[in-house]
């Protein structure tokens, strides 16, 4: 195992950023939180967005400085992409890449683009990557409560220096500097990153808990109390985990709840699981997955993605959950996300 290099604001330059204009384009999750965040640290940001369209408005309504995209890229010294994968490219093409100059700086917080070759940035544009670990709306909250969400770090190409110093001085700005920066490459973000996303923190948390619900409410069990047990719970010990690990989680709950875990997880997340994640991460790293998401977001017109949105907001549990969110102080009560305005 190689040694761990854990960069703080102790390590960094973090007034490097501040001579750099940012444009941040898109004003989603991550350019919400990004953004707001690194105006907060004293940095010269704008807003690069389509004029009157929500994102715009919203963006206006913070008081941000806002242009269209390609003013925004002739303005920048980085540009900071932070619209949705699917779209980037073509965005990329018609917008970014005409308004380019050498010496300028594309940046991402996900290396997908790039390490698939759905973006080539051309001779003398340098390419480099912060990746906060968190969703947006969590990099903002965090960053307020004068905290911070780890991030990783990448430069593209051979020459690291002293582009991998200016990526320590956004994520530094962004407020990763108060917990932890790691250096890694696009390669190694994007395919752990994939996979992370669909056999753990979503896609297998997501039908673990679907499955415990209908295994439940199929028994004969009240959906609430479904719901209590393998959804509302798995909050608190997530974060036992978070703070110290597996350990830790066993060390609070009972010893009836850690015999449990011992005795019976491995008979529903047994060796079969395992091979099925090995197939999974095949498929990411040959860009079979890449291949496939692309053409049902564009070719497709997201026809079977919509589907699979549709059927999985229209499960029991999403009902059950709003019903019981809604009647608790916890359901509703500084909420990370407001649909109208981040």
């Amino acid at each position: 195992m190689s040694d761990l290099k854990i960069y703080m604001d102790k390590d960094i330059d973090t007034d490097l950023i501040k001579s750099k204009k940012i444009a941040i384009i898109g004003f989603g999750s991550q350019g919400y939180g990004q953004g707001l965040n690194l105006v907060d640290s004293g940095c010269d940001v704008v807003f690069g967005l389509r004029e009157g369209g929500g994102s715009y408005i919203k963006a206006k309504d913070y008081g941000l400085k806002v242009m269209s995209i390609p003013d925004a890229v002739k303005y920048a010294d980085i540009v900071q992409i932070l619209i949705p994968d699917e779209v980037q490219a073509k965005v990329y093409e018609n917008e970014i890449k005409p308004n380019l100059r050498a010496g300028q700086y594309l940046m991402f917080s996900h290396g997908f683009n790039i390490h698939y070759g759905y973006i080539k940035a051309p001779e003398g544009i340098n390419v480099i990557m912060v990746a906060p670990k968190a969703p947006g709306h969590t990099v903002r909250s965090e960053y307020v409560k004068g905290m911070g969400v780890p991030s990783l770090v990448a430069v593209f190409g051979e020459n690291k220096e002293p582009h991998l110093q200016l990526a320590l001085s956004y994520a530094s700005a962004i407020g990763s500097g108060r917990t932890g920066i790691i250096e890694t490459t696009f390669r190694e973000e994007t395919e752990t990153d994939l996979f992370g996303e669909q056999t753990v923190i979503c896609g297998g948390v997501d039908q673990l808990i679907k499955s415990g619900f209908e295994t439940l409410v199929e028994a004969g069990y009240s959906p609430y109390m479904a719901y209590f047990e393998v959804c509302h719970e798995l909050k608190l010990i997530v974060d036992l985990i978070y703070q110290g690990g597996i350990e830790d989680m066993h060390y609070s709950i009972s010893n009836n709840a850690e015999y449990g875990d011992y005795t019976s997880g491995s008979k529903v997340i047994g060796p079969d699981v395992k091979t099925r994640m090995k197939e999974v991460l095949k498929r990411i790293q040959d860009g079979s997955y890449a291949k496939e998401f692309m053409l049902e977001m564009s070719e497709n017109n997201s026809k079977r993605f919509k589907e699979l949105r549709e059927k999985s907001q229209g499960h029991l549990i999403e009902k059950i959950g709003s019903e019981i969110r809604s009647s608790f102080t916890w359901g509703h009560k500084d909420k990370l996300i407001d649909k109208a305005k981040n």
